[in-house]
């Protein structure tokens, strides 16, 4: 396989996933998810949203942060919209230094492209092009994982422990000689749970020294201290490990797609010719990164409207006499008493979208966090059906 992709390429293996899949034909109409040659694939949140009505009542399918993006971040779109003909060079420098100062990091260790995806994509080429095996927890974020296996490599799904929290012991265990890569979602999606910190710390500095370990942060900063949380400083300390961020979730920018990868200088170097770096994000995104980031007033704001959000979720689920799974993320996952997708079906007919999951003998229903009159949306809907 050549060491890069062009553009036509990446468009084509793009068509790939997207291309076949099957429509709401109306609105109390859910098809059946395509199923790759692995019977338990679940669908993209992309691939889930196609399948979606138009109109919904509360949307609440994607993890996305409905508080968002925040008022410095919409006036820079506005303010620069008249100069978006410009390429953003100097701009970009600028939303560059405020990370490097931030996380006290070197240029050459920090790699942007528009939201996390492309860099996972890169990390699936790099690592994993020539075979091997990639070490993940199972149910996990499945993007990096399922771009290795159509690159040619083996996937070894650790299943989660007890109480849904990826099993880094079974996950060491796993490694061997042809792992190419371990990736580690965490919080981990779908279940909204966290590994223990200074677990995971000793996990990455001893199994970095075996092969590359990626771990995702897309949603650390729902985390109560996520300076504490990140595996920055172990890449700061030369261990062999990359951390993805992304703008997507607290910060409110999934449409506008902004993200970064914190890794050795070695590690970017070999991702950034398999990615468009910067040339990815187009101008009035890079300035509403540069005005968003490390805003404190609004990170807090919107972490404490999801909370609330949460709180109310986590009432009517108890109300109703469901149990569900504590979630230290923007979503939540429950055990659901009906087919999950005939759940999402009877949910989508009453203007609610949720997601299905199938995992560990039991039917789930995954719900992100909305404003409250989602919430209360879903609460009706819920009562209906439980």
């Amino acid at each position: 396989m050549p060491t890069l992709m062009n553009r036509r390429d990446w468009l084509r293996t793009g068509a790939i996933v997207t291309g076949g899949l099957p429509f709401l034909s109306s609105f109390g109409s859910f098809a059946a998810p395509v199923r790759t040659s692995n019977p338990n694939r679940q669908l993209s949140d992309a691939e889930f949203a196609r399948l979606a009505p138009p109109e919904l009542k509360a949307r609440l399918f994607a993890n996305e942060n409905p508080f968002g993006p925040s008022e410095k971040a919409r006036k820079a779109i506005i303010d620069h919209l008249s100069t978006s003909y410009q390429y953003a060079f100097m701009h970009f420098d600028t939303l560059v230094q405020k990370v490097l100062a931030h996380e006290g990091i070197q240029k050459d260790m920090l790699l942007f492209s528009s939201g996390s995806s492309p860099l996972l994509m890169a990390a699936a080429i790099a690592f994993c092009r020539e075979g091997g095996n990639l070490v993940t927890g199972d149910p996990t974020y499945d993007d990096l994982p399922e771009q290795a296996e159509r690159f040619g490599a083996t996937c070894k799904k650790v299943p989660l422990t007890a109480d849904y929290k990826l099993d880094l012991d079974a996950m060491e265990k796993a490694v061997d000689a042809n792992t190419k890569l371990v990736y580690i979602c965490n919080p981990n999606n779908p279940t909204a749970t966290a590994v223990d910190i200074a677990k995971l710390q000793s996990f990455c500095e001893r199994v970095s020294k075996k092969t590359m370990v990626m771990v995702d942060e897309a949603y650390i900063d729902y985390m109560p201290d996520p300076a504490a949380a990140t595996m920055i400083a172990a890449v700061k300390k030369g261990q062999n490990i990359i951390v993805a961020r992304t703008f997507s979730k607290l910060y409110g920018f999934a449409g506008l797609r902004v993200g970064y990868m914190i890794a050795l200088p070695e590690t970017v170097k070999k991702l950034e010719v398999l990615t468009p770096g910067m040339f990815s994000i187009s101008g009035p995104a890079i300035h509403a990164a540069t005005a968003a980031y490390q805003d404190k007033e609004f990170l807090s704001g919107a972490l404490a409207k999801t909370n609330e959000s949460k709180a109310f979720l986590y009432k009517t689920l108890t109300a109703e006499g469901y149990s569900y799974i504590p979630s230290v993320a923007n979503f939540v996952m429950f055990p659901v008493k009906m087919d999950s997708e005939r759940f999402v079906q009877e949910m989508m007919k009453r203007g609610v979208g949720v997601r299905p999951w199938k995992f560990g003998g039991k039917e789930w229903c995954r719900v992100s966090i909305g404003r409250m009159d989602e919430m209360e949306a879903f609460a009706a809907a819920f009562k209906e059906i439980s």
